[in-house]
């Protein structure tokens, strides 16, 4: 899965519905989400776009979004935000946050 920086982030996730998956490599919890993001990516990689930001690396894009706590997950619809989730999700809930937006 992509690791995003601030140079490329807006073109990433500007059009579609995408997962992005605000991270630190130092991140106990992230760890454990890590592979649940992965597999719902290989499921649903054909209708919406997965990625991930290190929040150390891409400090720019975790404050925009006002990231204060990880792992963050954030769904976005045409570049716009639309859905937030904070803490390890299990994956029928991260399904249930895209499915609402892939129409």
């Amino acid at each position: 899965m992509r690791i995003l920086t601030n140079e490329d982030f807006k073109e990433a996730i500007k059009e579609g519905v995408t997962l992005v998956d605000f991270f630190a490599t130092w991140c106990g919890p992230c760890k454990m989400l890590s592979p649940v993001v992965e597999q719902l990516a290989e499921e649903m990689g054909d209708r919406a776009n997965f990625f991930k930001v290190d929040v150390d690396e891409a400090d720019e894009i975790a404050a925009e979004f006002g990231i204060m706590s990880i792992p963050t997950l954030i769904v976005f619809k045409d570049g716009e935000p639309v859905k937030k989730s904070v803490g390890f999700q299990p994956k029928p809930v991260l399904k249930a946050m895209l499915e609402e937006y892939l129409a």
